[in-house]
């Protein structure tokens, strides 16, 4: 049962792929990915937490396998999103679950956190932020513009975030061992934001992300009400989220554990082994 499947399942007109690994029988983690990424950030990860646990990895509408609906048939933000992902997990009988937020995959779980606050057993967060103070300049320099104004200026410096260079960025600033990172990461990430009509659902989304950072009391007042357990493990020098976001979540749930480790945005792919150990030790306290 620790052999990875790869499948798909057809949820509201989608075709969703997703990796499956470990024993139906044992709690289940569901991992959420980031931007630009897929359930391919999480390939290392996956045989070190399925020998305990039964482990779900979707790619969200628009990213990696699965499909890409045109922007024009289908709502790309994030509370669609989510929904498609609440229904993916509800036709693959998910019922009760762990998860693991990461860039796009917080607001993603955050909103299925809001919906279902009895379902989630745990959250583990890896530079998936939740709080003001995580944003780094990045987002002043780049995003928020574009939130204030679709100017031609500030769509161009959005458009800028969907090029090669950028990926790469993201996947070797901060990190202490970048030749660790295999480029077939952000060349498979590349490829899909390469893909005819990617761009016009990147905009969309990068657009309504404000719409996050405007749902964060909601958040916080979920996390102070059903105190679910929580770790924060982060790439220290990521320059997307800043450690002042993993700290904050200790506001809201004081008994947070919060580790860092010397990595960038995406740190699985050089402390995959590390951050597994946080989350086994974590979990084996926490879910039953």
């Amino acid at each position: 049962m620790d052999q990875v499947r790869y499948k798909t399942q057809s949820v509201d007109g989608v075709n969703i792929f997703y990796r499956e690994a470990g024993d139906p029988s044992r709690p289940t983690i569901v991992l959420l990915h980031g931007f630009p990424s897929s359930s391919h950030m999480f390939r290392d990860l996956i045989p070190e937490l399925s020998g305990h646990y039964h482990i779900i990895a979707a790619d969200m509408p628009g990213f990696g396998y699965s499909d890409q609906p045109p922007a024009e048939r289908f709502d790309y933000t994030f509370d669609h999103i989510a929904d498609v992902m609440d229904h993916f997990l509800d036709a693959v009988s998910v019922k009760k679950y762990s998860i693991y937020i990461q860039d796009y995959g917080s607001p993603i779980g955050f909103r299925l956190f809001l919906k279902h606050p009895d379902r989630i057993q745990a959250m583990v967060t890896q530079n998936g932020n939740a709080y003001e103070e995580g944003l780094s300049p990045f987002w002043s320099e780049s995003i928020i513009p574009y939130w204030e104004d679709k100017s031609p200026a500030n769509e161009k410096r959005v458009r800028d975030l969907l090029t090669f260079e950028v990926t790469k960025f993201q996947y070797t600033k901060g990190f202490s061992h970048p030749e660790y990172v295999s480029p077939d990461s952000y060349t498979f990430d590349q490829m899909t934001l390469d893909r005819p009509g990617n761009d016009v659902i990147q905009l969309a989304l990068f657009y309504d992300y404000q719409n996050n950072v405007k749902q964060y009391s909601l958040w916080h007042d979920a996390l102070r009400k059903n105190k679910p357990p929580v770790l924060a493990v982060w790439g220290k020098n990521d320059p997307i989220f800043l450690p002042a976001g993993a700290e904050a979540f200790k506001r809201d749930v004081p008994a947070a554990e919060i580790y860092f480790v010397d990595s960038g945005h995406f740190a699985l792919e050089e402390a995959s082994r590390t951050i597994a150990d946080y989350i086994l030790a974590f979990l084996a306290k926490n879910v039953k």
